[in-house]
């Protein structure tokens, strides 16, 4: 516990969601839980103000932490340098400093098949994870350089094995993958550690992917060999921190595999 005591988190795409049993439907809640039992300050962004605000009242309440919610929406027709601007300037208004960035938001039309995507479905899944990632790494990379700060990006089964109906999520998840390795080359020099996951867990979207795309599903969500799907808090969550200890600086610029909370694999 406390091991992330005064240290500050961006984490975007971290509003609160649940799974139809009631556990935690959300990777970046699981991983501001995960963060906020170690004792940091955290940063949390979305599109939804009452995901936000619920995430935030659970979060001080249960840990006793300081949380600071900022709408943001990265997409194809908005300001988006402004929007991540806004987003650092409160952060550091509020907290003084940023020690972590989490790049977790995306969304995206998967279950469409690439004839039948759209340019505006293309841009959703772009825009909100690969632009997005971009621009949150260069307007938190001053600030990241002065606290030798992390930066934790995430990648994707559907890049690396070309899932059917996720041409657009593939596109932006393996744009991703690059950015991350050339930030982890470029930004060594100063103490930066940059590293990206690809997780497999058990989401309220993932669960709501299984209904509205029965198909698509059996084709590209198989149960990795530990025999359950990754939990959004203790394992990924868990890795997220483990990510953002020095003694992890070696491991900058790879790509690591979560696979049902077996651990992480260069």
């Amino acid at each position: 516990m406390d091991f992330l005591k005064g240290k500050t988190a961006i984490i975007t795409g971290a509003g609160r969601a649940v799974l139809s049993d009631g556990r935690c439907g959300s990777i970046g809640y699981g991983i501001a839980a995960a963060y906020a039992k170690e004792g940091a300050n955290l940063v949390i962004t979305g599109r939804n103000v009452k995901k936000l605000e619920d995430a935030k009242e659970e979060l001080e309440r249960l840990y006793g932490i300081k949380v600071l919610i900022v709408q943001a929406d990265v997409n194809a027709g908005a300001d988006n340098e402004a929007v991540v601007a806004n987003v650092i300037k409160q952060t550091i208004d509020t907290f003084g400093s940023i020690d972590v960035l989490i790049n977790n938001a995306q969304a995206s039309a998967s279950g469409v098949t690439l004839a039948d995507h759209t340019t505006e479905q293309f841009d959703l899944a772009v825009y909100s994870g690969l632009y997005a990632a971009f621009y949150y790494m260069k307007a938190c990379y001053p600030h990241l350089k002065e606290s030798k700060g992390s930066v934790i990006n995430f990648a994707s089964g559907a890049g690396l094995f070309g899932n059917f109906g996720q041409c657009a999520y593939a596109a932006a998840k393996e744009g991703i993958r690059g950015l991350t390795r050339v930030a982890a080359t470029e930004w060594a020099k100063d103490g930066i550690n940059v590293n990206i996951i690809c997780p497999l867990a058990w989401t309220a979207q993932l669960e709501q992917f299984e209904k509205a795309y029965p198909e698509a599903f059996k084709e590209n969500v198989k149960m990795p060999p530990a025999g359950h799907y990754g939990d959004s808090e203790l394992e990924i969550g868990r890795v997220c921190v483990q990510l953002a200890s020095p003694d992890f600086k070696y491991l900058t610029g790879e790509t690591l595999t979560l696979e049902g909370g077996m651990g992480l694999r260069p």
